[in-house]
């Protein structure tokens, strides 16, 4: 824990409000535009900006112990594997998801990461683990609607039929020529975990493959 050095990105204080943050959208929206949700629209796009992103490395077990302490939930108990769970209070909803055999990504309410960074060292203690806060690099994306898998099947190489990408799975594919994470929470909601430099692009494309079924995006 000594050897951490762990940098609070939202500090609070009386200058606090002075620091200007904007998503990685913002300037995309602004040029772009982005088109309203209309009565005959099919898909939905919406940026949830400014959540909290760690990445955790280490032993399963010993991570699948910190998290239950810490956040009362578990690590995905497979390979893809997805897990969300909402909570009363400021902890509000929280997802963990494997990347690969020794890594996992926790996404948790914007402005938690710090504390939910600093309780989860303390409850590893000499464990060996890495715990990144990536929460600047990258942003998610929620694609909603009737047609939001028929615009994924124009933009993703990865099968995403309902019989191989059912609900709770996750997996890093290619989005165009970009990389992102898939995830599918529920039904009728998909999310993509972009990196702040493809935000840009993935959200043109986005507009464009969407534009045919009348794609509105949630401010």
């Amino acid at each position: 824990m000594s050897n951490a050095q762990q940098f609070d990105t939202r500090p609070a204080g009386e200058h606090a409000s002075e620091i200007a943050v904007e998503s990685p959208l913002a300037y995309s929206m602004h040029r772009s535009g982005a088109p309203k949700v209309k009565a005959d629209t099919r898909v939905t796009l919406r940026e949830r900006a400014f959540l909290g992103h760690l990445t955790l490395r280490g032993g399963a077990i010993v991570l699948d112990e910190a998290l239950r302490d810490v956040l009362g939930m578990s690590l995905p108990g497979e390979p893809l594997g997805l897990v969300q769970a909402s909570f009363d209070g400021p902890a509000g909803e929280c997802s963990i998801q494997w990347l690969s055999p020794d890594e996992w990504l926790l996404i948790v309410p914007g402005g938690e990461e710090f504390d939910v960074e600093r309780r989860l060292r303390e409850a590893l203690g000499d464990a060996h683990f890495a715990i990144s806060n990536v929460s600047g690099g990258q942003t998610l994306l929620e694609l909603k609607g009737e047609a939001a898998r028929e615009v994924l099947m124009k933009s993703v190489a990865y099968d995403v039929h309902p019989r191989h990408f059912p609900v709770g799975k996750a997996v890093t594919t290619v989005f165009a020529k970009a990389s992102v994470i898939l995830r599918r929470p529920s039904e009728e909601r998909w999310e993509l975990v972009v990196r702040r430099s493809f935000a840009d692009y993935t959200y043109r494309w986005l507009l464009d493959a969407g534009e045919e079924f009348g794609i509105g995006v949630e401010r």
